[in-house]
């Protein structure tokens, strides 16, 4: 399951649909181009508050996944906590993945 999801982050990396830091996702929100936000554990209460609130009024689906450390590793980044999904395909099946992976 985890390599699922890996695997997609990666895919969307590489199609130019995975958009990662906090200036550059509140910018695609505003422009409703997020289909899902995908948040690090270990980024701070505020910033979580902060995008949960933009999730909300933009009616964007959030999750929380993985650390910085992780995330920044699998997609590329450095110390990057805050990634965006602006295609939808992506977005349904990293959902999917990340729900069933909860379950």
């Amino acid at each position: 399951m985890k390599q699922k999801i890996e695997t997609y982050l990666g895919f969307a990396k590489k199609s130019r649909n995975l958009i990662s830091g906090y200036n550059a996702c509140i910018y695609a929100a505003k422009k409703k181009q997020l289909k899902l936000l995908l948040i690090a554990e270990d980024v701070s209460e505020n910033t979580k508050s902060k995008f949960n609130k933009l999730a909300k009024t933009g009616n964007i689906p959030i999750k929380i996944y993985g650390t910085k450390d992780i995330l920044s590793r699998l997609t590329g980044e450095v110390d990057k906590g805050i990634f965006g999904i602006s295609d939808s395909h992506f977005a349904q099946i990293i959902g999917k993945e990340l729900d069933n992976k909860m379950d």
